[in-house]
């Protein structure tokens, strides 16, 4: 379904050097999506992203995906920091957790595969280059959480999903080495290790969400990281 305009004001020049290597969700965390939209689009608010899909699968395009939308704050990912430069940014229509948080429609699904699957072809980007605003900002951000069917995402090519976990010994030393193998940063000012643990079960152990290290958790990161290494010996 192709983009609808309705730019935003809100955007400026990717640093110099600086190209799209992640596609970052969101949620919009809004009562509406006509407030959300009316909020990307306000000079005072300060904030965009480059696409906007509502519930029905209408996908907008705010910033034009040359230039930085303001999406992700601080941030940073598998090595890069200021996601805003490295990444088009993505915001679904939804509630969040402060506004009735609910499943995402599978209309509005289907366009996000349809969308991701564009852009991962157009800029040559692995699967695994999409990545949830909770990973990138573990201390600020919860977003588009738990609700999103990350699995059910990773069937299309979108993301990643391990199929199979065993549970493991609990170490919390090899735990913070898995994490950051699959790209999370514990050097960001203010990240904390029980934040990390709670941004990936958001994503990989969504039954779960406390940031406790159990053993279930601890297989599913060592399945996730195992899957990262079995990708880049195939590429």
């Amino acid at each position: 379904m192709p983009a609808r305009l309705h730019l935003s004001p809100n955007w400026d020049e990717r640093a110099e050097g600086a190209g799209v290597r992640h596609v970052v969700l969101h949620y919009t965390g809004m009562p509406s999506g006509a407030s959300a939209l009316a909020r990307l689009c306000d000079p005072e608010a300060k904030v965009s992203a480059h696409y906007l899909i509502d519930d029905d699968g209408t996908v907008r395009l705010l910033v034009p995906e040359a230039k930085r939308a303001w999406h992700a704050g601080r941030s940073a990912w598998a090595g890069l920091s200021n996601l805003n430069d490295w990444s088009v940014g993505i915001e679904l229509v939804n509630p969040g957790h402060e506004w009735g948080y609910r499943p995402f429609p599978a209309r509005q699904i289907e366009a996000l595969v349809e969308l991701c699957g564009d852009l991962l072809a157009r800029y040559r980007l692995p699967p695994e280059a999409v990545v949830a605003h909770a990973d990138i900002s573990p201390n600020r951000k919860e977003d588009p959480g738990e609700l999103l069917d990350w699995r059910a995402l990773a069937m299309h090519g979108v993301g990643i999903w391990p199929e199979r976990s065993e549970p493991r010994t609990i170490d919390p030393i090899q735990a913070r080495r898995l994490l950051v193998r699959i790209g999370y940063d514990p050097t960001q000012p203010g990240v904390t290790f029980v934040q990390m643990v709670t941004a990936f079960q958001r994503r990989f152990r969504p039954s779960r969400v406390d940031g406790a290290l159990d053993r279930e958790t601890m297989g599913r990161l060592a399945a996730v990281a195992a899957l990262l290494d079995d990708r880049e010996a195939t590429t």
